[in-house]
């Protein structure tokens, strides 16, 4: 049996599963399903038409699954999605899709969201994502596997954030963000690529090496996009080593979006 708090409100058609922990004065509504071994701190409320996956830590105060922040909506049914254990800090806010967009907010697995951060309807956040202390997601936001939002960055409504790039603190970005790249400043500006962690995970000195040269084409050649994507397919075609990681960054850029930051 899941074991719920004698103080707290699960409505009864709530979908929990067997080894669920809810804690104190926590609220759980009946259109939300909770996987295996997630864990509900108190204070919390999970409501809307929201699925959370398996081992999940929910720590004090969270708000889940509440209603977008958008004037249009209307009550509609949007729902929000996330994945497996994740780790959600105290006061973060998650809201639910709107039909404007495709009417779901989704949050993959084995993420970090530091207290305080809001991720607003029909934000996409990847798997291995951290979010530090007070993020500001706009609706629509996209962001990619393993990025790093610094502390008080704000992010503007639809835009990008790369696989793998990284914020400094109080950031604020207006266009999107390049997979790959460090950027810093209001508005946010590029920095180099985020070396360190690539190498963390794994990237190959030559897919670092050749990361570093596409950055270098798109930001300190004076090229188009175009000349920059060129640049980058003819890496491509003689060191097929690298191939994959400039394709991430290619696809990236065959996307119109809201612009890239700029130096």
């Amino acid at each position: 049996m899941p074991r719920i708090h004698p103080t707290a409100v699960v409505d009864p058609a709530a979908e929990i599963a067997e080894d669920v922990v809810i804690g104190a004065y926590s609220m759980v509504g009946p259109d939300v399903r909770i996987g295996a071994g997630t864990e509900i701190g108190p204070h919390c409320m999970v409501d809307g038409h929201t699925t959370i996956g398996r081992d999940n830590r929910f720590y004090r105060y969270c708000s889940i699954g509440g209603m977008p922040q958008d004037k249009k909506y209307a009550g509609e049914p949007t729902r929000l999605v996330i994945g497996d254990r994740n780790t959600v800090r105290e006061f973060v806010t998650l809201n639910t899709g709107t039909v404007q967009d495709g009417g779901v907010t989704t949050l993959g697995s084995d993420n970090w969201i530091m207290a305080y951060v809001h991720v607003a309807h029909d934000c996409h956040v990847g798997d291995n994502v951290i979010l530090a202390n007070g993020v500001q997601l706009g609706g629509h936001v996209r962001v990619g596997d393993w990025a790093i939002l610094g502390g008080l960055t704000g992010v503007h409504q639809f835009s990008r954030i790369g696989a793998h790039s990284m914020t400094g603190g109080n950031s604020s970005l207006m266009q999107d963000m390049p997979p790959y790249v460090l950027g810093a400043g209001n508005p946010c500006r590029p920095h180099g690529i985020n070396t360190e962690g690539l190498r963390r995970r794994g990237f190959s000195p030559a897919a670092i090496s050749a990361l570093r040269d596409a950055y270098k084409l798109i930001y300190r050649r004076g090229l188009t996009l175009e000349e920059a994507r060129a640049g980058m397919r003819a890496r491509q075609q003689a060191e097929p080593g690298v191939a994959d990681a400039l394709q991430v960054l290619i696809d990236f850029l065959d996307v119109a979006g809201r612009g890239i930051i700029r130096a």
